[in-house]
């Protein structure tokens, strides 16, 4: 029970609330609520302000005895009178057309945020705000109701508004909590589904747009775009096995065969308005194909609630509530449960490079730059229309790290890839000479965004097991994925963006042209072990006006089959993980459309099903042979066999594992010329079976190749000291594996 506030006086036996106080309340602008209203102590006698601007009358009740506030002349909707005893008490309002209504006072409650939290906010090391900011359903002082908690420390007044109170600010007026710049208060009768934003006075005295709650588990459908409090306790995970093992799926020795999904587009129920799937259904629908497609990870691009769906995510607002287009939070923690009882591990894009400028978000969120710099040099990203985090205020460093650590604790996800890495490494990216601020060192590196990436790298790792980070960094920024004490960043896997645009190039041009930029496919080798590298083809690669993987082969509709295949063959036979973005496992014609699901009828086409095959057997050897995957990140599991053949336009290689694991070798031909009698030196003497032709029928090929496999003669050759004559087909990739002597 608070104390007697110094705007109120006593007269007699009763309090009475000061005039100027009770105006104050009225208008919306009184800067500490909890000193007037709700119960007070004078001497023995129990005295109640209360708020109701709908009232025309309000009534105590307590211990079953009802006590009438008396109104509060110049300020309608304030009552104030005497409620003996100390039990909690209720109100009771009617209204001069007869309406009746019985509330609690949210003002009868005291504080729930603790002194550490108080503490380890302010100085930005609370490794879980989320337990502590956001709208959290709870028990408090024998009431049920949702405890709301937001920083904004340089508001005049911060109130939560909503259904439950008519959205008006004036109702209920959160608590100052010292020097932390939180903001909080207990509303009872409030629950599980209930809208909700903050009203917001500016240290100007100036009433800001509605925000949604930056700590928020949920939020409306869009347009609409409230927060919604949701309960995220109490979900039984059954995920056990999968989450005492996933250290060794995630290990640089395991093969990591990544499928990139975008869940509004993967597929749509289009005899029902198009709708998209729900968690619960992708649970089964997308987990089931990912499964039988032989992929080891599903990555998500962003679920974290964002307002405009031609985003695809990269523009969030809701950092901590999954997206409620696919479902609830329990639902998404259903098709996450779900993967791993596969054997299938989640990844989630996630975005600390920059923010929308929507009003609802978090852009001047308290009327001051919160969140991001206030100047525009520093805050205010050109390419994209958004804000910048102010990774130097420790509040909003802490936000981030926080924030990762959520997703991987709260919905058990397996790893982030966090997007844009290199405009948050540069102070300078995509900016000309003047528009950007030197670090105090007068470079261009971004030390403050460093820190935080190096930060939230040894949070995550340090407090749960077995997950994995990975960076899209398009720079040769050094030590992208090395530990953060040997000077790195410390992700555990970097996008390698160098491979991916060269070796398109690369298969872009027409066949006779390849001999002259062969150094493309080859060049990728002088770095491939310099980081823990990802080979992605992503969504970036089939939108905006850039076509289709199918698009990007030249020639007829065979070679483009061909080559493509020819491609993920060289692909998956290349050291470094996979990742491939949906719908170009079957090499969909058209370009990604968000608006519309994946063109899955052209899996009708004898063509299009042979890619589909080809990517599922291609991640079944990738996953079963050893030499393929165990030394994906070490330069001791690779040699190569011929990388000067620019002439013919081919590529061998020999892949390597630990000892005692048989070598493979694989041969892409990026010609539409049949090589027969091509004499190839192999490492071992004796037998190597054809484990995968890309030029086989059931791919779509001519079915040319070597009956099964080949044996070598003593011959030496390329430097090896056995060798065998093969037939290479055109455009196609052939993947040997040695049988034995």
């Amino acid at each position: 029970m608070t104390g007697v506030g110094m705007a109120s006086k006593q007269t007699d036996d009763t309090m009475a609330i000061a005039v100027d106080d009770a105006r104050k309340i009225v208008m919306g602008n009184h800067d500490d609520p909890y000193s007037v209203l709700g119960p007070h102590q004078v001497g023995k006698t129990r005295h109640v302000t209360a708020f109701d601007p709908g009232a025309a009358t309000l009534v105590a009740i307590t211990e079953g005895k009802e006590y009438p506030l008396d109104p509060v002349d110049g300020a309608p909707g304030v009552f104030t009178g005497t409620v003996p005893g100390s039990k909690p008490y209720s109100l009771k309002g009617d209204n001069a057309l007869g309406g009746s209504w019985d509330m609690d006072d949210a003002y009868r409650f005291g504080p729930v945020m603790g002194e550490m939290d108080e503490y380890l906010l302010s100085e930005g090391t609370h490794e879980r705000i989320w337990e502590v900011l956001g709208a959290h359903v709870i028990d408090h002082e024998g009431a049920r109701g949702t405890h709301f908690a937001v920083w904004a420390p340089n508001a005049r007044r911060v109130s939560v508004v909503g259904d439950f109170n008519a959205w008006d600010g004036r109702r209920h007026v959160m608590r100052r909590r010292g020097a932390t710049g939180v903001w909080e208060t207990f509303v009872p009768n409030v629950g599980e589904g209930a809208g909700y934003k903050y009203e917001i006075l500016g240290v100007d005295g100036k009433t800001q747009p509605l925000k949604a709650d930056p700590v928020g588990f949920g939020s409306q459908h869009a347009p609409e775009n409230a927060s919604v409090v949701r309960d995220i306790t109490g979900y039984g995970w059954d995920d056990g096995a999968w989450m005492t093992d996933r250290a060794n799926n995630h290990d640089r020795k395991s093969p990591i065969s990544v499928y990139e999904v975008h869940l509004g587009s993967w597929r749509r129920r289009v005899d029902e308005d198009n709708r998209m799937l729900s968690y619960r259904e992708l649970a089964e629908e997308l987990v089931d194909y990912v499964a039988d497609m032989g992929f080891t990870h599903i990555e998500l691009l962003p679920v974290s609630e964002f307002p405009f769906d031609g985003s695809w995510g990269y523009q969030p607002v809701g950092m901590f509530a999954p997206t409620i287009r696919f479902g609830p939070p329990h639902e998404f923690r259903d098709f996450v449960e779900a993967a791993h009882q596969k054997g299938i591990g989640i990844l989630l894009d996630w975005v600390p490079g920059h923010f929308p400028t929507d009003a609802h978000g978090l852009g001047r969120f308290d009327g001051t730059a919160l969140y991001e710099h206030a100047d525009p040099r520093e805050g205010f990203h050109q390419d994209w229309n958004t804000y910048i985090y102010n990774y130097g205020r420790v509040e909003v460093a802490n936000y981030l790290v926080s924030n990762a650590l959520y997703w991987l604790e709260e919905y058990h996800i397996d790893g982030l890839r966090v997007d844009a890495v290199a405009s948050m490494l540069y102070r300078d990216y995509s900016r000309k000479d003047g528009e950007w601020v030197p670090n105090k060192d007068g470079g261009r590196e971004n030390y403050e965004a460093i820190n935080m990436l190096q930060r939230m790298n040894v949070t995550t790792y340090g407090k749960v097991e077995g997950i994995m980070t990975i960076a899209e960094e398009s720079t040769s920024f050094p030590g992208v994925s090395r530990p953060v004490d040997g000077g790195g960043l410390g992700f555990g896997y970097k996008w390698n963006m160098g491979w991916m645009n060269d070796t398109l190039e690369y298969v872009k041009k027409e066949p006779v042209h390849r001999q002259y930029h062969h150094h493309q496919m080859t060049f990728g080798l002088h770095y491939a072990f310099s980081e823990n590298f990802i080979l992605p083809i992503s969504h970036d690669e089939v939108v905006h006006g850039k076509g289709s993987m199918l698009g990007k082969m030249p020639g007829n509709e065979w070679e483009k089959f061909a080559t493509l295949r020819t491609y993920y063959g060289f692909m998956w036979g290349h050291p470094g993980k996979k990742l491939l973005f949906m719908g170009q496992e079957f090499a969909q014609n058209a370009e990604w459309n968000h608006n519309i699901q994946l063109d899955w009828d052209c899996l009708a086409n004898d063509q299009h099903a042979g890619m589909q095959r080809l990517v599922r057997d291609l991640n079944t050897i990738y996953r079963a042979e050893p030499a393929l995957h165990v030394k994906d990140c070490e330069e001791d599991g690779f040699q190569w066999i011929d990388a000067m053949n620019a002439a013919e336009s081919i590529f061998a290689w020999i892949r390597r594992g630990n000892d005692g694991d048989a070598p493979v070798v694989v041969i892409s031909n990026f010609t539409p010329v049949e090589r027969t009698g091509w004499r190839c030196g192999l490492p071992l003497a004796g037998h190597w079976r054809e484990a995968l032709n890309t030029d086989a029928e059931i791919y779509g090929g001519g079915n040319r190749g070597n009956m099964g496999g080949v044996t070598t003669s003593d011959e030496g050759w390329h430097g090896q000291p056995a060798s065998a004559e093969l037939t290479i087909p055109p455009l196609s990739t052939v993947i040997l594996t040695y049988d034995g002597s």
